[in-house]
């Protein structure tokens, strides 16, 4: 593999590498992306070409362990890619079943284009060369091409040609999904327009959401039309001649039920595909498109790291593009790349919407419209336990329930173990703290005034609800929940799941409670009086609140902020043996269980817990939030827990190098850039073990961003002002990057060697206000101001 800031580039074919390299070359545009498997190849162990579409969910009911299990997934939709070719009377050539001369596989990132060259040697000194260009559209979600060219070498050949759409699918991507049921797709028609003109239509199980694929291909000769069972086909007979090019462009048109502006599916399809312009004018639209989204998004990093961010940028970008502020959808964990997690969101937005907030306001707007509709759900699964106030789910899919599974299963152990990540309550929080980042960001006044005062009224309301009183201890507590540290579920020998005062949990929620006081103080006197009428609000709650946000309990030991309550009682685990006896330990519970063991009995963390409020809070802000709840919290103390986490952590998550890289880079910069490179080539180099190849971990992708972005410039937008407290890496002390703040569009920063460049650009938008630690600085637009930084 090599890389450029413009190029992601694959020189071999590998079939143990191809279902990563199929996630990393994955296009899409934030409404339709399509895994970079190859179009010859159909899906087996080595290849798996699946397409997703934002927001498609199906839910089946399967029989594991003897349990009847139901699960949503985000659906693989029939497969519009095959293109298939072989000599006339032989069989289809593929990389697994023909001789490979050299293959090559380019990501284009300028330009959103997936290059393929692959030469075949056909015997008697032929050589069959192949080159394709792809593209999933990003001015037309609805659109994708694929153009083939085919080359003999020497004397002629002649070449079948099969094209397709394939309904036969199913969700396979997950070895370990195996078990479950995974046939979404029913009702699968096909037919032809013309012959140049095909289309599929079909419906999932159970959520009933219908599909509508049609494909135009039209060829160097005549195109023939046919239908098998769930295909659609179309063929042609190319006649090679030496060294001259001869293609086969095919145009595809994907709608569903969920589209608005459209009755029928399958009718909008065939009407976008015969409307559609040729592959030349639809790249030429695509590049366009791509271009004005790298500028919106500008990203200036020298050396390999630099061609890393590019990628992942590129990666969040087709996810979530403003294409997504039109739907009605969060954000997936794994991307629009894979069936891992089963498409379902978590609390990935904590590290995606504070980059999104800062480049594409409209896209994060929209996806905390996605939890302020599914309020209503977080409500009753707040009363379902006798609470008030909102739950939202740990794991969300379409309608907003808790889609958790029941059991996960261990491949270390080939167990199905019971799953309690759904106590993992502190997502409310998460919600709370985008629904703020977005709104400080933007200054959308209008957001903070209405759905995003509810969502933090609700979620407020759930945490005070939550909180006990403890005699004792003079304090509020919140007892039964799991933190960010999925490996602590129970105490040793509990017979329920849960743990007490995680300090994550509680902070945060003393957090969410603190700000929301804020805004209900703040806002307009009418729109206050309609929130109270609405939610039932009184006095004596808002005192309430007042009180739990300043008594909260967080536990310490040996001088260290403590996990939860007892986590210092646990046994340390011996970790020099276990690495000694284990290459990797990243997925430590698993070991364990496998040995008969709980992690539950170790001083041992999957992932960052406490050292998440570093990640949230800058120093000053979190060091106020302990003084507001009556604790001291020095640089010393905080130093000391940093040290004593990262000593008993894993690492068993791709956010965990990030956030750990995000700690170090001011609590002990020499060792921040060894987790800066774990958290940058957490997919590239797949060092979770065989899982990117089953989605991208897009959390983990836009959280390297945001590190160049808010991380090491200490970027905070406050009080309607950008703050800046730059930390720069030895490894990284030259970048560059812009922003869009609060309809200052294109504010360019730049750091270099202890320098400061910040550009605004020309506008009618009022000056902008850059806060440093030693001074103030009020910029017009049009300005551009220069600052040495001090040491």
């Amino acid at each position: 593999m090599t890389a450029t800031p413009s190029t992601w580039d694959y020189d071999h074919y590998d079939p143990a590498d191809e279902r990563l390299r199929e996630s990393l070359c994955t296009l899409g545009n934030g409404y339709l992306a399509t895994r970079g498997a190859l179009p010859e190849c159909a899906a087996d162990d080595v290849h798996y070409p699946g397409t997703y579409v934002a927001g498609c969910y199906n839910r089946l009911t399967s029989t594991v362990a003897g349990r009847q299990v139901e699960n949503e997934d985000m659906v693989n939709l029939p497969n519009w890619l095959p293109l298939r070719f072989r000599t006339a009377g032989g069989d289809w050539l593929t990389p697994d079943t023909a001789p490979v001369l050299d293959h090559r596989q380019t990501v284009h990132l300028d330009s959103g284009v997936l290059e393929r060259r692959t030469r075949y040697s056909l015997g008697d000194g032929r050589v069959l060369s192949v080159r394709q260009l792809r593209l999933v559209h990003m001015a037309d979600p609805h659109l994708a091409a694929l153009r083939t060219e085919f080359t003999v070498s020497d004397g002629t050949a002649d070449l079948d040609v099969e094209a397709a759409l394939d309904g036969g699918v199913a969700n396979a991507g997950v070895p370990r999904y195996r078990e479950l049921e995974g046939r979404h797709l029913t009702h699968v028609h096909t037919g032809g327009v013309t012959d140049d003109t095909v289309w599929l239509r079909c419906r999932t199980r159970t959520s009933d959401i219908r599909i509508g694929m049609a494909a135009r291909t039209k060829a160097d000769a005549p195109v023939t039309s046919g239908r098998e069972r769930l295909r659609a086909t179309q063929r042609t007979t190319l006649h090679l001649e030496a060294d001259r090019i001869l293609r086969v462009d095919k145009t595809v048109a994907v709608h569903t039920s969920h589209d608005p502006a459209i009755s029928d599916p399958l009718q909008a399809a065939v009407d976008r595909v015969a409307d559609a312009p040729g592959f030349d004018e639809l790249l030429v639209t695509h590049r366009t498109a791509w271009g004005q989204l790298w500028r919106r998004a500008e990203l200036d990093v020298p050396g390999e790291a630099g061609s890393i961010l590019r990628l992942h940028l590129f990666h969040v970008l087709q996810t979530l593009s403003p294409h997504t502020a039109d739907l009605d959808v969060g954000v997936p964990a794994r991307g629009l790349h894979g069936e891992a997690y089963r498409g379902h969101v978590f609390w990935d937005e904590l590290f995606v919407l504070p980059y999104l907030n800062l480049h594409f306001p409209e896209v994060s707007r929209a996806l905390l419209h996605y939890r302020h509709r599914r309020l209503w759900r977080a409500r009753a699964a707040a009363r379902a336990i006798g609470r008030r106030g909102a739950l939202y789910p740990w794991q969300s899919g379409s309608d907003g329930r808790e889609e958790t599974q029941q059991l996960h299963l261990n491949p270390h152990s080939g167990r199905w173990l019971p799953d309690h990540s759904h106590l993992q309550r502190h997502v409310g929080s998460a919600v709370a703290y985008n629904v703020w980042q977005y709104c400080e960001a933007s200054g959308d006044a209008e957001f903070l005034h209405t759905r995003g005062a509810e969502m933090l009224l609700q979620i407020a309301r759930f945490w005070a609800d939550s909180a006990t009183w403890d005699e004792h201890l003079g304090r509020h507590r919140i007892r039964g929940v799991v933190g960010p540290d999925e490996y602590h579920d129970a105490y040793p020998g509990a017979e329920w799941p849960g743990l007490d005062d995680n300090a994550y949990t509680n902070v945060t929620a003393a957090w969410v409670l603190t700000r929301t006081l804020e805004v209900m103080d703040a806002l307009p006197a009418p729109r206050r009086r309609e929130l109270v009428e609405r939610t039932g609000l009184d006095g004596g709650e808002l005192e309430q609140w007042q009180d739990v946000s300043r008594t909260l309990h967080v536990p310490f030991h040996e001088g260290v902020i403590s996990q939860f309550e007892g986590y210092g009682d646990l046994a340390e685990l011996d970790w020099k043996d276990y690495r000694k006896r284990y290459d990797d330990i990243r997925r430590l519970d698993r070991i364990l269980e496998a040995e008969g063991e709980s992690v539950n009995q170790y001083q041992a963390s999957k992932q960052a817990d406490v050292l998440m409020l570093g990640y949230l809070f800058s120093p000053s802000e979190l060091q106020w939030l302990f003084g507001r709840l009556g604790y001291s919290l020095d640089e010393e103390t905080w130093r000391r827990t940093v040290d004593y986490y990262l000593a008993r952590t894993s690492h068993g998550s791709t956010l965990s190098g990030l956030v750990h890289g995000w700690i170090l880079a001011r609590a002990r910069r020499a060792e921040a850039w060894t987790f800066c490179q774990e958290a940058l080539k957490g997919d590239v180099a797949d060092l979770q073990g065989g899982t990117t190849g089953e989605g991208i971990h897009l959390g983990a992708m836009a959280g390297t961003l945001d590190l160049v972005q808010r991380g090491l410039t200490g970027l905070e937008t406050r009080a309607g002002a950008l703050w800046l407290d730059p930390v720069p890496l030895p490894e990284l002390s030259s970048y560059g990057f812009s922003i869009r703040y609060q309809g200052h569009w294109g504010v360019r920063l730049r750091l270099e060697h202890g320098r400061l460049e910040i550009a605004v650009p020309s506008s009618d938008r009022p000056p902008l206000e850059v806060r440093l630690p030693d001074r103030t600085v009020r910029l017009q637009p049009g300005d551009t101001c220069r600052l040495v930084l001090p040491d």
